[in-house]
């Protein structure tokens, strides 16, 4: 419950008065600052400004495009770059934003490059490239701060490799099979990389994890479920299946038992499954539709509820 909402259902059931609701508010807390607000804040408001620099930076170049020359565009951006790696090792205590803008610099800086010169090469080399110029700052920052952007990358770069290397980009064929199993694993793989098996190592905390699971579960549910669109149940979804299912095991063992991230995994195997059940009781069968409907519906509140349980359980096992 509410810690607010808490001391005025208190303050009604005793019929306290505005004063001693005011003593009671006290000490509960409520004049005093939040736990390790001075810690937080200023940390904070330097990540938000590093990422908003970046990002400024990107469309001031932009912006300018006809006033500055190649050579400047290219010296800005690069000096940017340079200088904020000096500036975070010689200022240990603005490490983490000045290598968040370090990082940014470097999209700008290949973004502007492929503009400029216009290599032909494919979108999702620029982001691989991206990332893997990133990693050594994501090592070096050991945050989220990094890694969750590094991610987003990382993922962005597997998407685009997967689209770009699939036979038929408008539908899902069993024969790209390969190339969907590559990129998925590809993204679980850079998951198992932030995962607190490695932290040891990378320092990743649970949000580049997180976000790395939703997108994992987004891209193999997104393709899984479109090739049940195609004329037979294709090998693509029970691929995508099998591997959100063993996802799902994997985390809820403790080493790397995550709530949200199982939540997100879950939420992925009921659509998967909801959807081969549809496929199955749908597909150009004749009889009554409506109670068909009526069974698919009652299936899927069945099986999430039973998947809500199985997480509260794992939750409450993992609590005790």
């Amino acid at each position: 419950m509410d810690l607010r909402l808490a001391v005025y259902q208190l303050a009604s059931a005793n019929a306290l008065d505005a004063q001693q609701t005011r003593q009671l508010q006290e000490v509960a807390g409520f004049q005093r600052e939040p736990a390790r607000l001075a810690y937080w804040l200023p940390r904070g408001v330097a990540v938000l400004g590093a990422a908003l620099l970046g990002m400024g930076l990107i469309c001031w170049v932009a912006a300018n495009w006809e006033d500055l020359g190649r050579m400047g565009r290219f010296a800005l951006l690069q000096g940017v770059f340079a200088a904020t790696c000096v500036g975070a090792f010689a200022v240990p205590k603005a490490r983490v934003p000045l290598l968040l803008l370090a990082l940014l610099a470097i999209g700008g800086l290949f973004a502007y490059f492929g503009q400029t010169y216009q290599t032909g090469a494919d979108p999702w080399q620029l982001f691989a490239l991206w990332a893997a110029l990133a990693l050594p700052l994501c090592l070096v920052a050991r945050s989220d701060v990094l890694w969750t952007p590094w991610m987003l990358i990382f993922s962005t770069a597997a998407a685009l490799w997967v689209q770009a290397h699939a036979h038929h980009s408008w539908r899902i064929d069993s024969a790209d099979l390969s190339i969907f199993v590559s990129g998925w694993l590809a993204v679980l793989l850079a998951c198992a990389f932030v995962s607190p098996l490695l932290a040891r190592w990378t320092g990743a905390g649970s949000w580049a994890l997180r976000l790395g699971l939703v997108l994992a579960t987004i891209l193999i549910t997104g393709t899984a479920v479109s090739a049940l669109f195609g004329s037979n149940i294709e090998s693509p979804y029970w691929a995508g299946l099998g591997l959100l299912a063993i996802a799902g095991v994997l985390l809820a063992t403790r080493k790397l038992f995550d709530v949200f991230g199982l939540s997100a995994v879950a939420l992925g195997l009921n659509i998967l499954l909801v959807g081969g059940l549809a496929r199955v009781l749908l597909n150009g069968g004749n009889g009554d539709g409506v109670g068909r409907l009526a069974m698919l519906g009652l299936l899927a509140a069945v099986l999430l509820a039973l998947t809500v349980q199985g997480i509260l359980w794992r939750t409450r096992q993992e609590a005790a």
